[in-house]
Parts: C-alpha cells; sequence; structure tokens
C-alpha cells in the first residue's frame, strides 16, 4: 500500500520578492491528494477592431458546418473548428434614433452594452454597464484583477470626437457604469506591470522613473521562491511552471526591446514608452499579455480594442498607406475598397495569433482555448454606410464545452447583439435577465 504524501500547493500563492509579484498558473499541486479536480474556470474576452468590414468579404458562404469561409477570414482557416461565425446580429441602439450625425461614437458606446448613448461632447456622459463589467461584478472577487481593458491607440476620454459625442464613446467600450467608461492601458509596460509587477504601492513620476532605471526583471526578483517552489513539484508541473516563466520572460524582453526602438514614427501613430513600432507586433504583444493574464487566472474578463472608433491607423505594411476610417468611406470605388479588405483581413491575421496562442497554452484539462469563449467584431458593419445591422461577429473557444465550434450560424436579421451577451454570461453562471436592448438568448 503506498501513502500519498504530495503537498498542496494553494491556488492564489504568489512568487514575491523586492516589491514584486507573480501569479501561478494552474498547476496538478493546486488539487489536494484524493481531492476532485476542479473544472478550469470559464474566461470571457473581447476584441474589438473599428470602422466596421466589407461585408461581402466577411460574409462566409453556406450555413451551419457546411459552410466557406470568407476571404476577410481565411487566416482562421487552421482553427475553424473553434470558431463560429454569427450573421444577422445588430444594434439597433447604434442608429442615430434623432440624434443625427455620430455613427463611430454610438458604435463604440453601444458594442457592449446595447444602450444608445447619451449625445454630448460634455461631462454628463451617459450609456450603459457593459457585458464585461456586469460578469466582474459576479465573479471580479476571484481573481486579482476584476478585469482587463487594453487597447492599441492612445486615447482620451474628453472632448468632442465625433459631431458632438465625447471621446469617452469612441475610446472605450467598457462601462462600469452608466456614467463610468473603462479607458483601455494603450502602453504594454504599464500593463505588464499591472499585471506582474509591484502595483500595491503607488508611485509619482519621478518614483516610477526611478523604478524603471534600476528595474529587474520580475522574473530575477522572484527566481529564488520560483526555484524552491519548483523543488516541491512533479515533472508535469515543474514543465508547466516552467513554460509560464518563459512566456512571462518573452513579454518583459519584447517591451524591453520596444523601449530600445527609437525610430520616428509619423501621426497618427503615436508611440507611448514600450510600445513597437511595428503594429502587428504591437498587436500581439497585447494579445500576449492578455493570455498570460488569463493563463494565472489573473483575471477572467479582458476587453481588447485593436484600434478606437473611427481609427486613422495607416497600414503601410500590407500596402495600405491610408488612413484606416476614410479609405471606408469608399463609395464603392474598386480599388478603395480592395485596401479596406485588405485591413480587415490583417485584422483577422492578428486576431489568428491570439486564437493560436490560446490553442497552444494547457490549462487543467485541457487548453485555453476549450475554457475561453473570444467575441470578435466591430459595432459597425458596412463602415461606407454607417449600418449597425448584420454586424461582423465570430466567437472563438470551447467555452468549457459550452460551444460548438465549426459553424456559420444564421439568426433572424436584427436579433440583438445582447442576446450573444445573455448567453455568455448564462455560460459563465452570470445571472442577468436583460442587457441594453436584449430579447432573450441565441442558442450557440
Amino acid at each position: 500500500m503506498s501513502l500519498v504524501t504530495r503537498k498542496s500547493v494553494d491556488r492564489r500563492t504568489l512568487l514575491r520578492g523586492m516589491g514584486a509579484s507573480l501569479a501561478l498558473p494552474a498547476l496538478d499541486a493546486m488539487t489536494p491528494a484524493f481531492a476532485e479536480p476542479q473544472p478550469s474556470p470559464l474566461r470571457l474576452a473581447f476584441t474589438y477592431v473599428p470602422n466596421g468590414v466589407t461585408p461581402a468579404d466577411w460574409t462566409p458562404k453556406g450555413e451551419g458546418r457546411d459552410f466557406e469561409l470568407s476571404r476577410i477570414l481565411k487566416p482562421l482557416e487552421p482553427y475553424r473548428g473553434r470558431i463560429v461565425v454569427v450573421s444577422g446580429l445588430a444594434h439597433k441602439n447604434g442608429n442615430a434614433l434623432g440624434d443625427g450625425p455620430g455613427d463611430h461614437a454610438r458604435a463604440g458606446g453601444s458594442y457592449l452594452t446595447g444602450v444608445h448613448p447619451r449625445k454630448t461632447a460634455g461631462a454628463d456622459i451617459h450609456n450603459g454597464v457593459s457585458v464585461d463589467q456586469l460578469a466582474a461584478r459576479a465573479v471580479g472577487d476571484k481573481t486579482r484583477l476584476a478585469s482587463l481593458e487594453l487597447g492599441c491607440e492612445e486615447s482620451r476620454t474628453v472632448g468632442n470626437c465625433d459631431s458632438g459625442y465625447s471621446c469617452a464613446y469612441t475610446n472605450s467600450i467598457s462601462w462600469r457604469s452608466d456614467t463610468t467608461p473603462m479607458p483601455p492601458e494603450t502602453n504594454p509596460r504599464m500593463a505588464f506591470e499591472r499585471l506582474f509587477g509591484a502595483d500595491d504601492v503607488p508611485l509619482d513620476a519621478a518614483g516610477r522613473a526611478r523604478r524603471l532605471a534600476d528595474r529587474r526583471s520580475v522574473l530575477d526578483v522572484v527566481l529564488g521562491r520560483a526555484q524552491a517552489l519548483a523543488r516541491e513539484l512533479g515533472p508535469t508541473d515543474r514543465r508547466k511552471l516552467d513554460e509560464y516563466l518563459g512566456g512571462v520572460r518573452e513579454i518583459e524582453r519584447q517591451i524591453e526591446r520596444a523601449e530600445k526602438d527609437s525610430r520616428e514614427l509619423e501621426a497618427p501613430f503615436e508611440k507611448p514608452a514600450g510600445m513597437p513600432a511595428d503594429f502587428a507586433e504591437y498587436v500581439k504583444l497585447m494579445f500576449d499579455l492578455q493570455v498570460a493574464a488569463l493563463q494565472a487566472d489573473l483575471t477572467r474578463l479582458s476587453t481588447f480594442m485593436v484600434g478606437r472608433e473611427g481609427s486613422l491607423q495607416s497600414y503601410p505594411e500590407i500596402g495600405v498607406p491610408d488612413s484606416h476610417h476614410p479609405l471606408t468611406h469608399h463609395r464603392g470605388q474598386p480599388d478603395l475598397v480592395e485596401r479596406v479588405t485588405k485591413i480587415n483581413t490583417f485584422h483577422v491575421e492578428l486576431f489568428a495569433h491570439l486564437v493560436a496562442r490560446l490553442q497552444a497554452t494547457p490549462d487543467g484539462d485541457g487548453t485555453l482555448l476549450d475554457h475561453v469563449a473570444v467575441v470578435y467584431g466591430s459595432g459597425l458593419a458596412d463602415g461606407d454606410r454607417h449600418t449597425h445591422e448584420d454586424l461582423p461577429v465570430l466567437v472563438a473557444g470551447g467555452a468549457n464545452g459550452k460551444i460548438a465550434g465549426g459553424r456559420h450560424l444564421v439568426v433572424p436579421a436584427e436579433t440583438p447583439m445582447t442576446n450573444l451577451y445573455l448567453t455568455l454570461l448564462d455560460q459563465m453562471g452570470v445571472a442577468v435577465e436583460s442587457l441594453g436592448d436584449s430579447t432573450g438568448r441565441l442558442a450557440l
């Protein structure tokens, strides 16, 4: 008869040292001997792309499992079985409804709330609580961060950004309350330190500068504890820990390389400290930060804006030096439509990096992709006509077995997008009766 003496590691254990702390990924040793394995938590994430798409090049041919990925979605072909493309969803509260111009602001403001934002450029902004923040109210206390908001364009929350609408609507898709947007963090260094650094002791600008000047790697300052812990783990857990720490180290290196990059960039591409000059590298780095946060269960809720609504980002690396937003007003001119489609396809290529990373990251009895639902899309359908019906929507991930991938789901025209969100909240075990203009649930 053998005696099991495996030492149990608490799920909330942190590696600490010299003011830094590092959360751990899920390890077998976190399950006590003879205890029933705990299911991996369901994570919910949203990736937002601005200015709509070219609808004809987005919508797949065929329905159900018998469908063909469109040109824009083709980069996701390797993950076809892990995605559901949804056609027919709409945000009616993104329409003018008597408020005149301002579709970009309404697209961003209504995207996760399903609410028609108040038209104002002043301090009296009013929107609704977003789906991620409703979930955060229910499960946010289980993790270090209730939610994570990231983006790739510097933004502000005050002033007029679209025909009399506050910048808060174009620059934030996450809203903690009717009047409180959650601006995305666009600086990878700041995001990294929020996740892995000493964020329990606030520093002023001078203090932060001194710390950066004499900064050691987060992994360096917790290395002794990591080595001691590794000696207590079995071979499988040691491998998981090594892979996780290796991923954190690589993120640190990417940020350090970006900080040393002195290349000059032309407006409107603004470079905060630690932001890679190459846009694709920048987006992938932010995706990697999300994966690391989800893997360590630092948060279970994430929103990411590839660009703010009405984005002027240009893409010379794919042969499109024009600003994104003006291009979308192509009036059907073939060469301009082609450039917009190239941008749309490029965004999906970048999103495929996230899906690949989630699929390659072990988590519990599967991978992170098995235990997440990631919604990808935009608050506008046709960027030329500013339509808010038949929005570009896809969901990646298995949601703990609750979503069967490899399908093109076509729902009745003008079904509220918020119906999808209610379904995802149900899957997380978050009881919400309604959200924005919701009318029910979807059968995912």
